[in-house]
């Protein structure tokens, strides 16, 4: 087995309850307003993470995607546009050369 003692950065174990209990300070006095260290707090701590709390990055995630979605809708709406726009000149150059052509034809 290690003999090597764990520091608070870099201590044996991750799981508290196989951790040393904190000592009491010789620097406090004994009966102190602050109570002994205990390993079950943080265990209940971590339990006690309400559904919500657990569902969050869900949550979080879909709003993302639904941004992503809203945006990418716009970008197709505004490139239809410009494409729409681009066909309309188009159209309207070649109406203008069939007038073009047909006064030419009668003037002859």
């Amino acid at each position: 087995m290690n003999t090597i003692a764990g520091t608070i950065d870099r201590p044996l174990t991750n799981d508290p309850k196989k951790q040393a209990p904190m000592k009491p300070s010789t620097s406090e006095p004994a009966g102190s307003a602050t109570p002994d260290f205990t390993t079950t707090g943080a265990t209940v701590t971590r339990q006690n993470r309400t559904r919500e709390m657990q569902l969050q990055p869900e949550a979080l995630a879909r709003a993302h995607m639904h941004d992503r979605l809203h945006e990418a809708e716009q970008e197709r709406r505004a490139a239809r546009l410009v494409t729409a726009r681009r066909m309309q000149r188009r159209a309207e150059r070649a109406s203008l050369r069939a007038r073009r052509a047909l006064a030419m034809a009668v003037m002859q």
